[in-house]
């Protein structure tokens, strides 16, 4: 029997360390800031919304669990938007690949999020949807 292992890539790399309050916050917009932690195969965001802050609906390849640190995060989910989910504090909500998807912070929320793979989007900094303006 021959080994199988010759395209298997079996390196090691090194654990890499982190402290959220070290890393950068990026405003995306007058109501929400991201900080992005990013390994191989998974990403993992601290998401800070004011009050009244709306991600729109989008979806993505990249299944999504969020998980609420601090406030609450109502998410209106589905093509057509009509179920509706609130997440608060301790809670954590598992959005497949593709599902459209809003949210909108009931309070000041810290919330975190982790993607597999990592978006793209936010790494080239494409998210333009998430980059706009709230009419005022």
């Amino acid at each position: 029997m021959t080994e199988m292992t010759d395209n298997i890539d079996n390196s090691v790399q090194s654990a890499q360390h982190y402290n959220w309050e070290k890393i950068p916050r990026e405003q995306l917009n007058s109501d929400i800031d991201r900080r992005i932690i990013t390994g191989t195969n998974m990403m993992i965001t601290h998401i800070y919304l004011k009050e009244g802050g709306v991600v729109p609906k989008h979806n993505h390849k990249n299944e999504q669990i969020t998980y609420v640190l601090e406030g609450a995060l109502k998410f209106l989910l589905g093509e057509d938007q009509q179920e509706k989910v609130i997440v608060g504090v301790g809670e954590v909500l598992v959005i497949p690949p593709h599902l459209p998807h809003s949210a909108v912070a009931l309070e000041e929320t810290l919330d975190v999020d982790i993607f597999n793979p990592p978006r793209e989007d936010w790494l080239d900094g494409s998210d333009a949807y998430l980059r706009k303006r709230k009419p005022q």
